[in-house]
C-alpha cells in the first residue's frame, strides 16, 4: 500500500510505500475510495501541542470512505458484506484508536478499522460526500441537532460559513428552522442564502432583535463567541464549535439575566454520520467539495494552510493509485 505519512510537527507529509495492513479480530480491511483533508491536520503539522494525540509514524486522514475487502475474525454477519461502501467514524472505536491519529487513515490506499466504526453509505452518495460526512457532516449535525437541540420552527443563528458552517446552515434549514447567518465574506453570504438562510449579515449582533433560540459559532474567533452571547434571545443557547481563538471575554451579566445555556460541541458518532448520509441520499444536503487526486494530498495540505479551499477538500482515489 501507499500513503502520506506523518512523522512529526514541522515535517511535511511523506508519500511512502509499506506492507498492506493485516486485518485482525474485530477489524475490517477497506480499500480507500476517498479521504478528506482537514484543518486539524494542518494544525498538527504546525503546532507541537497536537503531538500527544498521535502515534507516529502514522498515515494521516481521519475522514475515510472505502470499500470493504476483508473481514477480521468476529466481524462477519454484522450487517456488512464484501464490496459494501462504508464511511468510518473517527470517534467510536472500542479500543480507543482513531484513524489518521493512532492507526493509519484515509491518506492511505488501504487501512483497517474496528467494525463498530463503520456506517454503510447509501446509494446515490458519492465517495467524496461520504468522506466529508465523517467530520464536517458529523460535527455539524451533532452541533446543530444534538447539542443545539434545534427543532422545526426555531430561530437559529449560524456564525461562519466554512466547511462546517455551510453544512450546518443546510441542516438547520432542512429541519424547518428560520436561519440567520453571520459571515463577513460576501461570497459566503450568497452561499448561505442559496442554502436557504432567511437573512445574512457580517455580525450576529445584527440579529439581536430576532430573539434567536440557538446560536452556533463555527468561527470561535473570540469576539464571535462573546457577540453570540449578546445576540441570543432570553432562555437561549450558544454552542461553540470553532477554535480560531482559545480564549474570549464574555458578559456574565448577560448570561445570568438571559438564563442562557453556553456549551461546547465536538465531534459526534455513527448516528450523526448516518443522518448526514441520509440527507445526502435524498438530495437535501450537498456540501461544496473540492476534489483532488491521491498524489496531490501534499499540495492539498498547502491549499488548506493558505486558505485556498472553498468548502471541504477530498482526495478521490483512482485504480492506478493502488498499484
Amino acid at each position: 500500500m501507499r500513503g502520506w505519512e506523518f512523522k512529526g510537527t514541522h515535517i511535511p507529509l511523506e508519500l511512502v510505500e509499506k506492507p498492506d495492513p493485516v486485518v485482525k479480530p474485530g477489524y475490517v480491511k477497506i480499500k480507500t475510495l476517498a479521504g478528506g483533508l482537514c484543518h486539524s491536520d494542518v494544525s498538527a503539522l504546525e503546532h507541537e501541542s497536537w503531538m500527544p494525540s498521535f502515534n507516529i509514524p502514522v498515515i494521516m486522514g481521519h475522514e475515510v470512505a472505502g470499500e470493504i475487502i476483508e473481514f477480521g475474525e468476529g466481524t462477519e454477519n454484522q450487517g456488512f458484506k464484501i464490496g459494501d461502501v462504508v464511511a468510518v467514524c473517527p470517534t467510536t472505536s472500542k479500543d480507543g484508536t482513531v484513524n489518521g491519529y493512532t492507526r493509519d487513515g484515509g491518506y492511505g490506499t488501504m487501512s483497517i478499522h474496528p467494525i463498530e466504526t463503520l456506517v454503510k453509505v447509501p446509494d446515490g452518495v458519492s465517495a467524496a460526500q461520504a468522506a466529508a460526512s465523517t467530520d464536517a457532516g458529523m460535527t455539524s449535525y451533532h452541533a446543530v441537532v444534538v447539542t443545539g437541540g434545534v427543532k422545526a420552527g426555531m430561530k437559529v443563528g449560524i456564525i461562519g460559513v466554512g466547511g462546517l458552517g455551510q453544512v450546518a446552515v443546510r441542516i438547520a434549514v432542512v429541519k424547518g428552522c428560520e436561519v440567520y447567518v453571520a459571515t463577513r465574506k460576501k461570497e459566503a453570504q450568497q452561499l448561505a442564502l442559496s442554502l436557504g438562510a432567511k437573512e445574512v449579515s457580517a455580525s450576529i449582533l445584527d440579529f439581536a432583535d430576532k430573539n434567536l433560540d440557538v446560536i452556533i459559532d463555527f468561527a470561535g474567533a473570540g469576539k464571535t463567541t462573546s457577540d453570540a452571547i449578546e445576540a441570543v434571545g432570553f432562555g437561549g443557547k450558544v454552542v461553540i464549535v470553532g477554535m480560531a481563538s482559545d480564549y474570549t471575554e464574555i458578559n456574565t451579566m448577560s448570561m445570568i439575566m438571559k438564563k442562557l445555556t453556553f456549551v461546547g460541541s465536538n465531534g459526534g458518532d455513527n448516528s450523526d454520520i448516518a443522518a448526514c448520509l441520509e440527507l445526502m441520499a435524498k438530495g437535501e444536503l450537498d456540501p461544496i467539495i473540492q476534489t483532488i487526486d491521491f498524489s496531490q494530498i501534499g499540495e492539498g495540505i498547502d491549499l488548506l494552510t493558505n486558505g485556498h479551499v472553498n468548502g471541504r477538500i477530498v482526495a478521490v482515489y483512482k485504480e492506478e493509485d493502488y498499484k
